[in-house]
C-alpha cells in the first residue's frame, strides 16, 4: 500500500477502536511509537493519521500533552472520504464551473466587489496562507452568488477535502507554490466573466482553471516518478561498484 493511502488505513483502524470503546471519549491515545508498533506503520504515517483525524474531530492534539479522543464524536455524514487530489479536482471541476454558470446573471456589485478585493489578496506573495484562503473564498463567494444551497453545501465540503486530506493539501501546494501570476489571472478571466453576467463564459473560464490545475498535477507526478527512478538507477550503480571493487 503506498504510503499515501496507509495512513487512511491508521485512520480507519483508530476510529474503529474509538467507535468500539477501546479508545473511549476524553481518554489520551497511545503514543505514536506504541501505536507505530501496533498498526505495524512508521510514526510518520501515525501522525499523519492523526492529522487527519484531528481534521474531521475524532481526536484532540495537545501539544506537550498528547492526543485526546474528542468528547463529541462526528456523525459519519461529518468524516471525509479517500480521495485523490486528481479525483477531487475533477469534482470541483464539474460542480464550481456550474456554480459559476447558476452565479453569473444574478450576481450583484456587492459580491463582484468583495471578489474583486480577494483577487487583491491573491496576488500577496508576501503571505502565502492569507492568498490561499483568499483563493478559498473567493470560490465560496460564487457558490453563494448562485443561491443554491445544496451547491454551497458540496463546494464547501470539497473545500474540506482540499484542505483537510494530507495527501491532497500536499498535492495543490506543490502546484499551487510560485504559481501567484497564474492563479490572479485564472481568477481574474472568472471575475470578468461574471462581471459581464454571461454564463457560458464563467462555466468555461472555471473548467479552464482546473483543467491547467490536472495538467500541472499531472507534470508534478511525472518529475516525482522520474526523480524515484533516477535515484533507483543511482543506488543500483553504487552497488554494482562497490560489488565490482570487492571482487
Amino acid at each position: 500500500m503506498s504510503d499515501k493511502r496507509l495512513f487512511h488505513s491508521v485512520a480507519n483502524q483508530i476510529t474503529a477502536l474509538i467507535n468500539k470503546g477501546i479508545f473511549p471519549a476524553g481518554s489520551r491515545l497511545p503514543g505514536e511509537r506504541e501505536l507505530a508498533e501496533r498498526f505495524g506503520v512508521s510514526r510518520v504515517t501515525v501522525r499523519e493519521a492523526e492529522i487527519a483525524l484531528q481534521a474531521v474531530g475524532r481526536i484532540e492534539i495537545k501539544m506537550g500533552s498528547g492526543v485526546y479522543v474528542c468528547e463529541q464524536q462526528p456523525t459519519d455524514h461529518d468524516s471525509l472520504p479517500d480521495v485523490s487530489a486528481f479525483e477531487l479536482t475533477e469534482a470541483r471541476s464539474l460542480f464550481e464551473s456550474e456554480a459559476a454558470a447558476l452565479a453569473a446573471p444574478k450576481i450583484s456589485d456587492e459580491t463582484l466587489d468583495q471578489l474583486d478585493q480577494l483577487l487583491v489578496q491573491m496576488a500577496d506573495t508576501s503571505d502565502p496562507e492569507a492568498a490561499n484562503e483568499a483563493d478559498r473564498q473567493f470560490h465560496q463567494t460564487i457558490a453563494e452568488a448562485s443561491n443554491n444551497r445544496a451547491v454551497v453545501y458540496t463546494i464547501k465540503n470539497l473545500w474540506r477535502m482540499r484542505n483537510e486530506l494530507p495527501g491532497v493539501k500536499a498535492s495543490y501546494e506543490s502546484v499551487c507554490v510560485g504559481d501567484a501570476d497564474y492563479r490572479v489571472k485564472e481568477h481574474r478571466m472568472i471575475f470578468d466573466a461574471l462581471k459581464a453576467h454571461d454564463p457560458a463564459a464563467a462555466r468555461d473560464a472555471m473548467r479552464q482553471h482546473f483543467y491547467r490545475l490536472i495538467e500541472a498535477m499531472l507534470d508534478a507526478t511525472e518529475q516525482r516518478e522520474m526523480e524515484e527512478l533516477q535515484r533507483r538507477v543511482s543506488e543500483s550503480r553504487e552497488r554494482f561498484l562497490m560489488s565490482s571493487r570487492i571482487g
